[in-house]
């Protein structure tokens, strides 16, 4: 399937009501169950993700295909190594391709029983799950946040609690923060010292609880309000002060695009302040990978050279977001470059020869990919998506929220 985008005008004028954060739904769904809780999650995201997370946490099979949820199949890995049975957890060919094997020689090292059913490191995963012992594990802190964050939810259920040392620099930082403050409103108590987290056994306690928009998700619709000429956006159910390391997203794109953010009850107004044109944005995403890619395709939509670091988990994802990026930027002539190891940069020069009209952008299974590259239909006269459905992993509304603000998707 392929969808044609297009827009008459660059006027983006209403308001919109953002998904709820993925990150933070997958991560009370595991705190929820941890805790036994008699209360239904209120705002919980309609994403793939969630919505498969959410379906293996109620089913009465003990065999879970979670298809392309990468963010279930980590936490998953470590909530069922203490659950008593065997378990068989899977997903898609692309997931199948993803490593496991640092999280799954952590639990291991807790005791947890747990076994390849074909390449090693990979899933499918044969899981038995049984009671575990805690201690002190080291991890990569420049692995991916999600590893980090799966042990820490179950670390208040193993015996005698659990210390994380991270080595070298932490990515995603926010994401562990975020974990580590959700777990707190149920409860868990936790010491940060340095390079060092210990959480102590005990018990969580059951809260009422309701999931805050997703600021992933409204990292399109700034990049939009950048592209735009004139702007006057209501994004409902946001907050500048919030649980997501993506809210800081509000400050580069004002300081950067001149968009600024406005607090109105429960509620972000954005506004064009002025155009602005920087001679080069220079970024380090090492806290915020997941907005990367909006800000590279807004980059070269704006026609500013660019330098970013910090994206080596980038290449882990749905696909290699960094190659993905430069192959699909190359057919609106960006020739993209990988400075060192998860870099990526841009000289602010077209090869003309090269362009493709109208561009037909692959998404490589990756939902991230098809809503970065829709809006350079605010720019280019037509833009072409290919598999557009694969935005329902975390914002399965946004097609027809494009639709509002009249673009014609086709």
């Amino acid at each position: 399937m392929y969808y044609s985008i297009s827009k008459a005008d660059k006027i983006l004028k209403g308001d919109i009501t953002l998904p709820s954060s993925k990150s933070i739904s997958n991560r009370i769904l595991i705190i929820n169950s941890l805790s036994y809780s008699p209360y239904l999650i209120d705002n919980l995201s309609d994403s793939d993700d969630t919505r498969v997370l959410e379906e293996v946490l109620n089913s009465n099979t003990n065999h879970f295909d979670i298809g392309h949820a990468g963010t279930a199949m980590r936490f998953l890995t470590a909530f069922l190594s203490k659950i008593a049975g065997e378990w068989t957890l899977t997903g898609s060919e692309r997931m199948q391709q993803r490593p496991i094997g640092i999280l799954v020689d952590a639990l291991r090292k807790l005791g947890a029983s747990i076994e390849y059913k074909g390449k090693e490191g990979f899933p499918p995963l044969h899981i038995f799950g049984t009671s575990l012992k805690g201690g002190t594990i080291e991890l990569d802190g420049s692995i991916s946040s999600q590893y980090i964050s799966a042990l820490l939810m179950i670390a208040p259920t193993i015996r005698e609690g659990l210390t994380i040392r991270l080595l070298n620099q932490i990515t995603s930082k926010p994401y562990i923060d975020l974990t580590l403050q959700l777990m707190k409103i149920f409860g868990i108590n936790n010491t940060w010292i340095g390079n060092e987290i210990k959480i102590e056994e005990q018990h969580y306690k059951p809260v009422k609880f309701s999931v805050e928009a997703d600021w992933s998700g409204a990292s399109y619709w700034y990049a939009l309000a950048a592209l735009s000429d004139d702007c006057d956006l209501l994004l409902k159910g946001l907050r500048i002060k919030s649980l997501q390391g993506d809210a800081s997203q509000a400050d580069w794109f004002d300081k950067y695009f001149g968009v600024q953010s406005v607090q109105e009850g429960n509620h972000v107004r954005l506004s064009k302040r002025y155009s602005s044109n920087p001679k080069q944005i220079e970024i380090d995403f090492i806290e915020n990978p997941d907005i990367a890619q909006t800000f590279a395709v807004l980059s070269v939509c704006k026609k500013i050279p660019f330098h970013f670091k910090g994206l080596l988990t980038l290449k882990i994802k749905e696909t290699d977001r960094i190659l993905a990026l430069q192959q699909e930027l190359s057919k609106f002539g960006a020739k993209l470059t990988e400075p060192e190891n998860g870099e990526l940069a841009w000289d602010g020069t077209f090869n003309e020869n090269i362009k493709n009209h109208p561009p037909v952008i692959k998404t490589y299974h990756d939902h991230r990919m098809a809503l970065a590259f829709a809006i350079s239909a605010m720019i280019y006269p037509e833009i072409i998506i290919e598999d557009p459905m694969v935005i329902s992993k975390s914002y399965p509304g946004f097609w027809n929220d494009l639709k509002r603000f009249g673009f014609t998707i086709s």
